[in-house]
């Protein structure tokens, strides 16, 4: 997981609650005073981690787009910008000045969106991936490779490929039957535009 458009800053806000070893409190109060702002800007908050870093901590936040609340997704879902995840950063560093969240110790600020290496483990992961490749297992069974072509609350639909002696076949799994998934790296992969030419 490699965030982007790291920014960095130095808080300047009394915050009495804060110990140097709370992380995990840190991450508590970063969460609410980022939500908001970066809802008016239409992303939503996967993630959040406190490291130290010398005398200094460093804060990762990665984000998304928040989908609409559609029934299903079968299309998909174009990643961040350069431009949005500047916005983005922007908008993480001053909430955080104001909360006073971190404290007087300075910290250094990276906003991005989660790599691909990240397993999906939410409805949402899944409905963003919709055109991409994943491995799935599921909690009977052997693992799948196919290409998500649907996804909703409930559960996801792979396009799984011909291989050796089976054929090219359609499998649906409710989440709660998912142990596993993730999306594999692909160097060139196919748009929405060579799917409608290939139907």
């Amino acid at each position: 997981m490699r965030p982007a458009g790291g920014a960095d800053r130095v808080a300047g806000h009394d915050h009495q609650n804060f110990r140097e070893d709370e992380s995990v409190s840190v991450k508590e109060q970063i969460r609410p005073a980022v939500e908001a702002p970066l809802r008016d800007l239409g992303l939503l908050v996967e993630d959040v981690a406190v490291t130290p870093a010398g005398k200094r901590r460093l804060v990762r936040i990665w984000i998304d787009r928040v989908l609409d609340d559609a029934a299903a997704t079968t299309a998909a879902t174009p990643p961040l910008t350069l431009d949005e995840v500047a916005d983005a950063t922007r908008a993480v560093s001053d909430a955080l000045d104001e909360s006073g969240a971190m404290g007087e110790q300075p910290y250094t600020l990276e906003v991005g969106s989660p790599g691909i290496d990240r397993p999906l483990t939410e409805p949402r992961h899944f409905r963003r991936n919709v055109s991409r490749l994943v491995t799935l297992t599921p909690v009977d069974g052997p693992a799948v490779t196919g290409r998500i072509t649907a996804a909703d609350d409930s559960r996801v639909t792979l396009e799984v490929p011909a291989a050796k002696k089976e054929p090219a076949r359609s499998v649906e799994l409710g989440y709660a039957d998912v142990a596993r998934a993730v999306v594999q790296v692909e160097f060139s992969r196919p748009t929405d535009d060579d799917n409608a030419e290939e139907h």
